[in-house]
């Protein structure tokens, strides 16, 4: 008589790993910053690497849709004084996306065409917000593909 054998489990693979850190600098200005940590999956990366940030004006434009998809994370950077820093663990789409989205839209002005970019990168699948963050990090000009990243993602009725 045979038996059904459970077939074998097979190891998990092991994922990059980040970190969203959140700092209240005054009472009415926060700072939010996506880092890469040091992982099995990831052994070119020795320490902590800051990815992007954002904060001030930049941040009041998009927070909305910044915390509403942490959130969904179940994130809450609510509720901290001023000089304190929280840290969260991201899994890697959201950290994919927040981190495109923070380098976009940190030089930009354009409070229309900051919404348009964040559109633009909310509606991204995982493998497309991967490959232009990817480009802006490892590429010899990353302003250049941010760039050409904004200038995709404007509506030219707009500007």
């Amino acid at each position: 008589m045979k038996r059904n054998k459970a077939p074998p489990r097979r190891p998990k693979k092991p994922k990059p790993s980040y970190e969203l850190r959140a700092k209240q600098l005054t009472s009415s200005d926060q700072q939010l910053e996506v880092w890469q940590l040091p992982a099995a999956a990831t052994p070119q990366v020795k320490a902590p690497r800051r990815i992007a940030g954002l904060r001030g004006r930049n941040l009041a434009l998009v927070e909305h849709r910044v915390l509403r998809q942490l959130r969904s994370a179940r994130i809450d950077t609510t509720g901290l004084r001023p000089g304190r820093e929280r840290r969260f663990d991201l899994d890697e789409d959201l950290a994919l996306h927040l981190g495109l989205l923070f380098r976009v839209l940190a030089p930009m002005r354009k409070a229309s065409n900051m919404r348009c970019c964040a559109e633009g990168i909310e509606a991204m699948s995982h493998e497309e917000a991967a490959y232009w963050l990817g480009m802006a990090m490892h590429r010899k000009h990353p302003r250049r593909v941010l760039m050409a990243l904004r200038f995709l993602l404007i509506d030219p009725k707009l500007a």
